[in-house]
């Protein structure tokens, strides 16, 4: 339940993101996190003092998991800009699942990628498929390649966001807690991405209202949401995790449809209605 908790507040922030139309997507990704990341260290202060040892133990996957942190909203929000936002959720989104199952298959200690797992997948799959598909007045980039280069950093986002819970898994398994792992990817990629600001952020608030917007992402679905998301990962496996995530999509084409105003066609509900069946395969099985 903390993991869909987490991918429903994530499902609010491209809602919430529309209210700030002069930033940059990049620089709200950015400060985003990165503001989360250094709220969740002042969370776990006294966790990280007592499971820095188990983090200084572990520098490959401390400095890997940092650095996934800090690409990935970089990527994510670039593959939307570039292939279209549809495109560059559903890439992101989709291939997460996947790409963890194969690190876990190809690192960890079991293969997550039973029958019921791949079944879940392909009906997930499915439904952002249809639930994203692209409708008759959505803009798409003015050239195949940029389109082409949208899809790759979207694969780059799902590959970063696979490879960081990944990550956190494996500190909690070696006797970090869940709290500690988390905010110990996430404040050095925090202060990358807050430095990236002095390229992207001089419109980040230029606008009450749009700065009212960032601080919600912010504190919201990049704080509480990723403390969910650290809580659930110390009960079920990354792959299974980042199947249950989902959810956000279906959060964001509800709140696009009853906030924004947005409309989705028919077998954009039926979409949202086979993911709705994959995370009930899912939760019967956590």
């Amino acid at each position: 339940m903390a993991i869909l908790l987490a991918s429903f507040l994530w499902g609010t922030t491209g809602t919430a993101a529309s209210f700030a139309p002069l930033a940059s997507p990049m620089a709200i990704g950015a400060f985003a996190m990165g503001i989360g990341g250094l709220l969740q260290a002042l969370l776990a202060y006294r966790h990280l003092w007592h499971d820095w040892p188990g983090l200084r133990a572990n520098p490959a996957l401390v400095l890997t998991g940092a650095l996934a942190v800090a690409i990935y909203p970089l990527a994510f929000y670039s593959s939307m800009r570039f292939a279209g936002v549809a495109t560059g959720t559903v890439v992101t989104i989709a291939s997460a699942p996947l790409l963890t199952a194969v690190i876990e298959r190809l690192f960890g200690n079991h293969n997550p990628m039973d029958r019921r797992w791949f079944v879940s997948l392909m009906l997930g799959i499915s439904g952002i498929l249809l639930l994203a598909h692209p409708g008759d007045q959505e803009q798409l980039p003015s050239t195949d390649s940029q389109h082409r280069f949208g899809i790759i950093l979207g694969l780059v986002a799902g590959f970063t966001y696979a490879l960081y819970s990944w990550i956190a898994v494996r500190l909690i398994q070696r006797g970090v807690r869940s709290q500690s792992a988390m905010a110990g990817l996430f404040v050095p990629a925090s202060l990358i991405l807050l430095g990236s600001l002095c390229l992207t952020g001089n419109q980040l608030f230029a606008t009450p209202t749009g700065s009212a917007a960032v601080w919600y992402i912010s504190l919201i679905p990049m704080f509480i949401g990723y403390v969910l998301f650290g809580y659930g990962l110390r009960h079920i496996d990354a792959s299974r995790a980042t199947l249950l995530t989902l959810f956000e999509p279906v959060v964001a084409a509800f709140m696009a449809v009853f906030v924004v105003g947005e409309t989705i066609t028919w077998y954009g509900w039926l979409g949202a209605g086979l993911i709705g069946v994959c995370l009930l395969i899912q939760t019967q099985k956590a």
